[in-house]
């Protein structure tokens, strides 16, 4: 199928609408500060406890429990045989009983397993380390990408980066969804996918400069754009109908994850036609226009010192 839409041409209405989505997400995490976002127990520490009844319960009548005590947001794991790993916020020891007691009342006789207050296990520390690594990670991308096409393709293609970061960030931030150790993992997945998407686009548009005729840059990029179209309408749906089954059939233990993919996904495949190659486009006109500069600049100072020079 042969496409022949003017993605480079309406730029700057492709940079607003992303502004548009980033700008209140940037705004919510500031409002909420010094809590930017929802942070789960994963982050903030909190209590175990491992229950197994005597009788088949699953998890949402766990949940349903755990929600009268308004623990509903707690972390619920099937450990088979009818034995549950709950995680909630920090509890005392009264509240511990309340909520062994709900459950025993509500859901039968049970075996409390475990019963113990743990720290966060995405501490400062460590979340800083993940900062850090990823910020490697993206100066390394910028290397490779230049090495295989050039500089300004990978500072355009980590810009792109960024934006599927902060349009996800953003979301969680505005909505208050809980996150937690899979909202990381679903973080640098999305990195992975977005800059596979992208650099496939600049691949082709390296192969249209290798045959390129009477054409503009524009319009070069604007084709090979088109020509990538199906390929990155067809990657992205498939992953999406994955990721909607997952978070429609694959419990609550998978729901942050999916839901941070899903967004992450289709900003990925946005942000790789929408944004990456007309920013390349733009980073080359900059560029181009700095050195033009340069050049003129250097020419009237040799004109100037041969003018001094002659009198």
């Amino acid at each position: 199928m042969n496409f022949n839409f003017n993605f480079v041409g309406r730029r700057k209405w492709w940079y607003a609408l992303s502004l548009l989505i980033i700008i209140p997400g940037l705004i919510a995490m500031v409002l909420n500060w010094p809590s930017p976002l929802n942070f789960g127990i994963d982050f903030t520490g909190g209590n175990i406890i491992q229950v197994q009844f005597q009788q088949p319960v699953n998890a949402n009548q766990v949940r349903e429990v755990l929600g009268g005590l308004n623990l509903g947001n707690s972390s619920i794991q099937a450990a088979g045989n009818n034995e549950f790993l709950i995680r909630t916020t920090e509890l005392n020891e009264e509240q511990t009983d309340q909520v062994i007691g709900a459950l025993r009342d509500k859901l039968g006789q049970l075996d409390l397993k475990r019963n113990e207050k743990v720290g966060a296990t995405i501490g400062r520390e460590l979340t800083i380390k993940g900062i850090e690594a990823m910020a490697i990670a993206w100066v390394l991308m910028i290397i490779y990408i230049t090495i295989r096409f050039e500089f300004l393709s990978g500072l355009a293609a980590i810009l792109a980066l960024i934006h599927d970061v902060l349009v996800t960030i953003g979301f969680f931030a505005i909505f208050r969804w809980e996150v937690d150790s899979t909202f990381v993992a679903a973080i640098l997945t999305i990195i992975g996918y977005s800059i596979n998407d992208t650099i496939v686009i600049f691949d082709r548009i390296r192969e249209n400069l290798r045959l390129r005729k009477k054409e503009s840059m524009e319009e070069l990029v604007n084709r090979s754009i088109n020509q990538t179209l199906t390929r990155s309408i067809n990657t992205v749906l498939t992953v999406v109908i994955a990721l909607l089954a997952l978070m429609l059939l694959g419990g609550e233990t998978t729901r942050t994850f999916a839901l941070a993919m899903l967004i992450g996904t289709i900003s990925g495949a946005y942000s790789s036609i929408f944004t990456a190659s007309p920013l390349w486009i733009d980073f080359r006109k900059l560029s181009r226009e700095r050195h033009r500069q340069a050049a003129v600049t250097k020419a009237a100072t040799k004109a100037k010192t041969r003018k001094a020079t002659s009198h």
